[in-house]
C-alpha cells in the first residue's frame, strides 16, 4: 500500500541547500507550499532591497497590488510608506522590505479582493523565509509594521498599542534591535482626516526616532 505523502506545513521544507543569499532564497521561495495561502496568491512576494541594509523593515502580508506585481509595499500602503520614509530621511533604497507572510490572503467581494488577516499557523509556517533573510543580511534594526509582524518578531503577548516605539535589545532577534510601529494601512484605515494624520505623524516620529537611533 503506497502512502500519501505527509502535507506540508512550514516554509522550512522548500529552503534551498547550501550558503545562503537573498538571490537564492527568493527563487526557493517561489515555490514554497509551505501552507495553504499559496493557492489564493498569485505568486509568492520575497523582501527586496539592499543587501547590506542596516534596517529590515517587516510587515504583515503582501496586498493586492504586491500580489499582482510580486514586489512588497508598492500599492497605496506602499505609497504612505514611502512618503513617511522621505520625511523622516531614511532613503528607502538603503532598506530592505519585507513582510511576515509571503502570500496575499485573501476573500473576494464584488469584484474587489480583500485582505484577510493570516492566522498564527500561517504565520508560523513562513517563519523560516523571514529567519533566513534576517540571518543572510544581519541587521541592526528590525522594524515591525504592525501587530503582526510584531507578534511573529517578539511573541504573541506583544501589545502594539502599549509597546509601540520601545526597542527591544534582548529578543530572539538579537544582536538587532527590534522597534515596531504602524502598519501604513493602518494609517489608511483611520475614520477621518484628523486621525489618520495624527497616526501618519505617529509612524514619521518612529522612523525618526529609528534613524536617530543607527545614527548614535
Amino acid at each position: 500500500m503506497v502512502r500519501a505523502p505527509k502535507p506540508t506545513t512550514s516554509a522550512a521544507d522548500f529552503l534551498p541547500a547550501g550558503r545562503l543569499s537573498i538571490e537564492s532564497l527568493r527563487a526557493a521561495a517561489a515555490g514554497c507550499r509551505g501552507c495553504d495561502l499559496w493557492q489564493r496568491g498569485t505568486q509568492t512576494v520575497f523582501g527586496e532591497g539592499q543587501p547590506r541594509a542596516r534596517i529590515v523593515l517587516v510587515g504583515e502580508q503582501p496586498g493586492d497590488q504586491e500580489d499582482l506585481r510580486g514586489r512588497p509595499f508598492v500599492g497605496p500602503a506602499g505609497a504612505v510608506l514611502d512618503r513617511a520614509l522621505e520625511e523622516a530621511k531614511l532613503a528607502r533604497e538603503s532598506l530592505y522590505v519585507t513582510n511576515a507572510v509571503k502570500h496575499f490572503k485573501w476573500i473576494q467581494r464584488g469584484k474587489r479582493r480583500i485582505h484577510q488577516k493570516p492566522v498564527l499557523g500561517q504565520v508560523n509556517a513562513c517563519r523560516p523565509w523571514l529567519e533566513a533573510e534576517i540571518a543572510v543580511l544581519k541587521p541592526e534594526i528590525i522594524v515591525a509594521l504592525g501587530a503582526t509582524a510584531a507578534q511573529s518578531l517578539l511573541g504573541k503577548t506583544f501589545r502594539l498599542t502599549q509597546q509601540r516605539g520601545e526597542f527591544f535589545e534582548d529578543s530572539p532577534w538579537a544582536p538587532a534591535t527590534v522597534i515596531a510601529t504602524l502598519h501604513p494601512s493602518a494609517v489608511l484605515r483611520m475614520p477621518d482626516p484628523a486621525t489618520r494624520e495624527e497616526a501618519y505623524q505617529g509612524l514619521v516620529a518612529d522612523l525618526v526616532k529609528i534613524k536617530r537611533r543607527l545614527a548614535a
